[in-house]
C-alpha cells in the first residue's frame, strides 16, 4: 500500500476543504435534491397514528385504514459479542422504522439456540407481553426467521401481531418497488414466504367450496387459498421469465461488443445510488433509508481514454438476506455475478464494516460472482472515524476512501476502476480503408491504440483489440 493512501493527515485535510466546498454550495445541492420526485412522492406516504390497519369485514364492502405501527424489538443472541447482538438490534430498529413503524422497546435474550417452540424462553415471554402491555405496542418484531408454530405459538401468547425479520424485509421491498419487474419480484417473493404460514381463522380452516372455483366438495377454504396462491405463483415466474428475457438481450448485446461492465454492490444505504450519481449523472433515487432503491440501474460512461463501459448500480444487501429475496431477484443479481469488475461500497462510518463487507461477499458467493475482482470502495471518509477508516484500508487489499456527499477521492476510485478494467489482448497493425469509419470508431471504444497515422490509403492504426473485433479486422 502507498504512502500516499496511508496518509491520514492528508486524507483528512483534503476531506474538510472539500466539505467547506460542499457547505458553501448547499443550496445548489438542495435544488438538486428536490428535483427528485420518487423521494418527495414517498416521503409524502406516511402512517397515521391512531387509525386501524386491519380489514373489516361490514356488508359487502372492506375498509383498509392507515395505522402507525408501534414495535417491539425481540432479538436471540446466540454467537458473537454483545456488541455484535446490539448492532443486529439497531438493524432491526432501522428496517421497522424504514417501514413506517415507530420502534418503543428492544429485548434480547442470551441463548445457545431459538427456543423452537417461542423463539424465545417462556419467562422472556412473560417480560415482552409486559413491554407490549407498558408501551401500547401493537405489532412484536423478531430479529430471525421464525417458523410457522413459533409465529403462531408467540402471538398467542404476546396477544398482539408477530412478524420476523424476513416479513419486515419483504414489507420494505413492497412498498418501493417502482418498476414492473420489481413489482413482480416483490410479489413472488412475498408468496414464497406466505404459502407455508397460511393459516385460516376460526372455522374458516373447515369451510368448504364447491362448484366454480374449487375443485369439488370437500376442499377445505385454506386447501383453495393455497391453490390460488400457487397458480399466481407460476403466472409470476412467467412473467418474470419474460422479462429476464429482454435484460438477457441487452446484457448478451454487451458481451458481444466486448464493453466491460462494473456492478456497483455493497451493503444497504451504504452509498451505492450516491456513487452512481456521482459517476455517471443517472439521477438515481438517493434517500438516507434502508432499500431506497431496488431496481437496477445501467449507465454507459468513457474512461479516460476514450474506452467504453458500463456502470450498474444494484438492489442492496443485509445481513440474512431472505433467500425468497435472492431467489425472486435473480435476474436483477444477474448484473452483479456477469459483471467484469464489481464495486463493493461499504459505509465507513458504521459501527461495524467488517460485517457489512462480510454479509455482502457472502450473497455474491451464493449467485455465482466469488471469483470477479473487486474493488472496496469506503464511503462517508468525511463522517467515518479516522482509526477505522485507516484500519479499513489496511486490512483490505485494492480499498479507496471517498465521499460521494463532497466528492472526496472520487477522481482516485474512477482511476482505480479504469485501471481494473481488462484490456483487449490481441495486438494489430493494420490499414483500415477510410470506407470502414465504422471499424475505426469501434478500435477507439473497444481498443488500446499505441499509434494512429492517416495514409493515402487509409487509416494505420496499432493497437491491441478484443478477439471478435480482430477476426472482423482479419476479414477486411
Amino acid at each position: 500500500m502507498s504512502d500516499e493512501k496511508l496518509n491520514i493527515d492528508d486524507l483528512l485535510a483534503e476531506s474538510a476543504r472539500v466539505a467547506a466546498e460542499f457547505d458553501a454550495a448547499e443550496t445548489k445541492v438542495e435544488d438538486w435534491e428536490s428535483n427528485q420526485a420518487d423521494l418527495q412522492d414517498r416521503q409524502a406516504l406516511r402512517r397515521v397514528a391512531g387509525l386501524s390497519t386491519e380489514l373489516e369485514d361490514i356488508s359487502d364492502a372492506e375498509y383498509r385504514q392507515l395505522r402507525l405501527e408501534k414495535v417491539v424489538l425481540v432479538g436471540v443472541w446466540t454467537e458473537g459479542s454483545a456488541q455484535d447482538a446490539e448492532n443486529s438490534l439497531k438493524e432491526l430498529a432501522a428496517l421497522a422504522e424504514t417501514a413506517g413503524s415507530e420502534v418503543m422497546d428492544g429485548l434480547i435474550q442470551r441463548r445457545d439456540k431459538p427456543d423452537p417452540a417461542t423463539y424465545i424462553g417462556s419467562g422472556k415471554v412473560m417480560e415482552l407481553r409486559q413491554a407490549v402491555i407498558n408501551t401500547g405496542a401493537d405489532t412484536v418484531v423478531c430479529d430471525g426467521e421464525l417458523s410457522p408454530a413459533q409465529l403462531r405459538n408467540l402471538e398467542g401468547k404476546a396477544k398482539v401481531k408477530v412478524i420476523d425479520r424476513t416479513a419486515l424485509i419483504l414489507d420494505i421491498f413492497a412498498q418501493h418497488a417502482k418498476s414492473r419487474e420489481g413489482k413482480a419480484q416483490v410479489e413472488l417473493a412475498q408468496m414464497t414466504y406466505l404459502l407455508p404460514r397460511l393459516r385460516g381463522w376460526g372455522d374458516s380452516l373447515s369451510r368448504q367450496a364447491g362448484g366454480i372455483g374449487g375443485r369439488g366438495p370437500g376442499e377445505t377454504k385454506i386447501e383453495t387459498d393455497r391453490r390460488r396462491i400457487n397458480d399466481k405463483m407460476a403466472k409470476l415466474r412467467r412473467e418474470i421469465k419474460e422479462m429476464k428475457t429482454s435484460r438477457d438481450t441487452k446484457r448478451q448485446e454487451r458481451r458481444r461488443n466486448n464493453i466491460p461492465s462494473v456492478a456497483i454492490a455493497g451493503y444497504t444505504n451504504a452509498g451505492k445510488s450516491s456513487l452512481m450519481n456521482r459517476l455517471t449523472n443517472a439521477g438515481v433515487l438517493v434517500e438516507n433509508a434502508l432499500f431506497a432503491t431496488l431496481d437496477p440501474t445501467v449507465r454507459k460512461t468513457t474512461s479516460a481514454d476514450g474506452r467504453i463501459y458500463t456502470l450498474s448500480d444494484t438492489v442492496g444487501f443485509v445481513r440474512h438476506l431472505p433467500h425468497q429475496l435472492i431467489e425472486a431477484f435473480k435476474s436483477t443479481l444477474e448484473e452483479v455475478s456477469g459483471a467484469d469488475l464489481i464495486v463493493h461500497v461499504v459505509d465507513g462510518s458504521h459501527p461495524d464494516p467488517q460485517e457489512q463487507l462480510r454479509a455482502v461477499r457472502e450473497v455474491i458467493r451464493d449467485i455465482g460472482g466469488g471469483e470477479i475482482p473487486e474493488i472496496i470502495a469506503i464511503n462517508k471518509a468525511d463522517i467515518a472515524p479516522p482509526e477505522k477508516l485507516m484500519q479499513l484500508l489496511r486490512e483490505e487489499a485494492n480499498s479507496f476512501a471517498f465521499s460521494a456527499r463532497t466528492g472526496f477521492g472520487i477522481e482516485t476510485l474512477v482511476a482505480a476502476i479504469e485501471t481494473s478494467l481488462p484490456r483487449p489482448r490481441v495486438e494489430i497493425k493494420v490499414v483500415i480503408p477510410f470506407s470502414r469509419g465504422d471499424l475505426v470508431s469501434a478500435i477507439h471504444e473497444r481498443g488500446e491504440i499505441f499509434s494512429e497515422d492517416y495514409l493515402p490509403e487509409g487509416t494505420s492504426i496499432h493497437a491491441l483489440v478484443d478477439g471478435s473485433l480482430a477476426k472482423v479486422i482479419e476479414g477486411l
